[in-house]
């Protein structure tokens, strides 16, 4: 008997090595012809360029262990990503900071007027925000709400702010400095050669069997046990309906030397129908220098249909209503475990999904030694 690791992706790569380093002999399967899940890499055959075929991944974290393990298997070249915003004809720095805040109205603010400033601004009559919209009006007021965050927003969820959770906005910071670093961590990079390199050398280890190309739903192979990092609701055939994500698709175009000078540009006006275009020569700055041509990607979010891709889980009242439902039903499940961003419905950054592969590991093989149960979930969906 062996273990069954659904999906290739980091999650389930984690996961493996840690049974194969264990002892235990692993299958991982993915139905997709390649690993690394979303995170894949890839060579422009064009341009030469290292191009992340389903979006860009920027790996960033606080955590020490995850930090640890990620440079066992690859050398991660440091990287920092400033996001550009384009509203009207102005190009701005994001996430919004005193230049931001500066260049849009005008102004020669240090770092206290400015925040005095936008508190003159905000809606302060929202004591307990509790839509994305209540939380912006809070915080920035009107005009940079109108101009960065309104109609980015419908754009990326399809719907209105004033549906969405205040939790959304929380994981953006407004800055009273000129630091225009989009994340706060202390470990922010890149693989120098890619995430496919980076998970193809997780998953270089005895005891792992890797079959891509393969559906779970195919195999007839019994196991000890399964980690299945698949769609929660898939793994039930769909009965009590789809829970909803958001999928993007991607519109590229090649042109000589550099096009927009900077990796990522968001376009925040509504009536501009893609919500930002990357340019991937840039996010490996190593070698951007000796590549003559370049590839960029518009972006365009829209609902996911059952062909598509998933990728943002929308967690609004109505899917949060199917999830508890979807989350009873695998707690009846015998021998089974649900893992990453889609096995537990929810937005993971790379790291978080590392951890809580690694943590999960832990937990497992310390059952498998008491000869107890595995849990159904390491880390609850709701």
């Amino acid at each position: 008997m062996r273990y069954l690791m659904v999906g290739a992706g980091l999650s389930g790569a984690v996961m493996a090595r840690a049974f194969a380093e264990a002892g235990h002999n692993v299958l991982v399967i993915d139905e997709r012809p390649h690993i690394a899940g979303n995170c894949f890499t890839e060579r422009d055959p064009e341009t030469n360029v290292m191009v992340h075929k389903y979006g860009p991944h920027i790996f960033h974290t606080e955590n020490e262990e995850v930090w640890s393990y990620v440079n066992r298997f690859t050398k991660m070249r440091p990287y920092v990503n400033r996001v550009k915003a384009v509203v009207g004809n102005n190009v701005y720095s994001l996430p919004i900071n005193l230049f931001t805040i500066n260049q849009f109205f005008g102004k020669l603010f240090g770092p206290a007027e400015a925040k005095g400033f936008l508190e003159s601004q905000a809606r302060l009559d929202i004591e307990n925000p509790n839509t994305f919209e209540e939380q912006a009006l809070r915080f920035v007021g009107n005009d940079l709400y109108q101009a960065f965050f309104a109609g980015y927003t419908k754009k990326q969820w399809g719907c209105e702010p004033s549906e969405l959770p205040a939790s959304i906005l929380k994981r953006l910071p407004i800055r009273f400095n000129y630091d225009d670093n989009y994340f706060s961590h202390p470990y922010q990079a890149i693989p120098e050669l890619g995430y496919t390199h980076l998970v193809e050398n997780i998953l270089n280890i005895d005891g792992i069997d890797l079959k891509l190309g393969c559906r779970f739903e195919d195999l007839t192979e019994e196991f000890s046990h399964i980690f299945y990092s698949g769609p929660l609701d898939r793994y039930f055939g769909y009965r009590l309906g789809r829970l909803g994500y958001r999928t993007l698709d991607f519109e590229a175009f090649r042109a000589e030397g550099d096009f927009q000078g900077t990796a990522v540009i968001n376009y925040c006006d509504f009536e501009v129908p893609y919500t930002r275009i990357t340019e991937h020569k840039h996010f490996a700055p190593w070698e951007s220098a000796e590549l003559d041509r370049t590839i960029c990607f518009r972006e365009f979010s829209r609902e996911c249909t059952p062909r598509d891709i998933p990728y943002y889980p929308i967690r609004l009242i109505q899917e949060k209503k199917l999830l508890s439902e979807y989350v009873a039903q695998a707690n009846l499940e015998k021998n089974v475990t649900f893992i990453g961003r889609l096995g537990t419905y929810r937005y993971l950054d790379m790291d978080v999904c590392i951890g809580e592969a690694l943590t999960g590991a832990r937990v497992a093989l310390e059952r498998l030694r008491q000869a107890a149960p595995l849990p159904v979930f390491f880390n609850a969906p709701i």
